[in-house]
C-alpha cells in the first residue's frame, strides 16, 4: 500500500513562516503537528493563517471530525478557515466509498460525527454483512475489536484505512497515536492484510484541492510535518513541499 514516490526536495523550517509561502497561489497545509496539536494552536499559527488568507486549505489525515465541525472548532481558537477549504481523510474516504465505490453497507469505526455523516448519506452502518470496513481514529478500537474486524474482512469486506500515520507530534514533541497504529496492530495478527487508503501519502486530497481551485501544482505549496506522508503526497501531486520540523514546545 505504500507509494513508491521519491520525495521532492524540501524547504525545511522550524516554525510556520508566512514569508516562505508568499509567492504561492495556493497553500495546502497539514493540521496536526503544523497548525494545532492536542486541540490547541501553536504560537505561530494565527499569524500564518491570517497571512495566507483565502489561499490556505487544510489537507489533513485527521479522521475524527468533519470539515464543518473542525471549522467551528478552529473559529473558537480565533482561526478562520471555512469548511469548504478543509479536506479531512476520514470524511473524504467516506464520500468516496459512497459515491465512487457504491458502498451501502459499511462497518465504520469512527467518531460520532462521521457515523452521523455516513447515515446522512444513506449508508447502513449496522449490517451483519458489510461490503467494506472503514477504520478511522477511534478510541473504541481495542484488542477485543480486532477479531470482529478480521472476521468481516475474511467474509469479503474490503478494508479501508482513513490514514496510515502511526502518530502525530504533541506540543512537547511526544507522539500521539494515530489511525496507522490500529492498522499496524491488525497487520501484526495478519501480515498479508490488504487495504486501501486515500489519506496521505496518497495524493487524492491534494489533487482535489488543486482541481477545485484551478491551481497548477507548481503554483501551490504543501506545508507538512511528516516527510513520509506529507512529503510523498506532495511529490505524487507535483507540489513543492515545505517541511515543518518543530522543536518541542513550539
Amino acid at each position: 500500500m505504500d507509494l513508491e514516490t521519491t520525495l521532492v526536495p524540501a524547504d525545511r523550517h522550524a516554525a510556520l513562516d508566512p514569508r516562505a509561502v508568499k509567492d504561492a497561489g495556493l497553500v495546502l497545509c497539514d493540521l496536526d503537528g503544523c497548525l494545532v496539536s492536542e486541540g490547541r494552536p501553536f504560537a505561530d499559527t494565527a499569524a500564518f493563517v491570517a497571512a495566507c488568507g483565502s489561499r490556505l486549505w487544510i489537507v489533513s489525515n485527521a479522521s475524527g471530525s468533519t470539515a464543518a465541525a473542525l471549522s467551528l472548532r478552529l473559529s473558537e481558537m480565533g482561526l478562520t478557515v471555512p469548511a469548504a477549504r478543509i479536506l479531512l481523510a476520514g470524511e473524504i474516504t467516506l464520500g468516496h466509498l459512497y459515491e465512487v465505490e457504491q458502498i451501502r453497507r459499511l462497518r465504520l469505526y469512527a467518531a460520532p460525527a462521521l457515523a452521523d455523516a455516513a447515515r446522512a448519506l444513506g449508508i447502513d452502518t449496522g449490517s451483519d454483512r458489510p461490503e467494506a470496513v472503514l477504520i478511522c481514529r477511534d478510541a473504541g478500537v481495542t484488542v477485543d475489536t480486532m477479531g470482529p474486524i478480521l472476521s468481516d474482512i475474511g467474509l469479503g469486506a474490503r478494508l479501508w484505512i482513513a490514514n496510515e500515520d502511526l502518530s502525530h507530534p504533541a506540543h512537547d514533541g511526544q507522539p500521539v497515536a494515530e489511525t496507522g497504529a490500529l492498522l499496524a496492530a491488525l497487520r501484526a495478527i495478519r501480515p498479508e492484510l490488504q487495504w486501501r487508503s486515500l489519506g496521505k501519502p496518497d495524493p487524492t486530497m491534494l489533487q482535489i484541492a488543486l482541481a477545485r481551485t484551478g491551481t497548477a501544482p507548481e503554483h501551490a505549496v504543501f506545508v507538512g510535518d511528516n516527510a513520509a506522508t506529507d512529503g510523498r503526497a506532495a511529490a505524487a501531486a507535483g507540489v513543492p513541499f515545505l517541511h515543518i520540523q518543530r522543536r518541542p514546545g513550539r
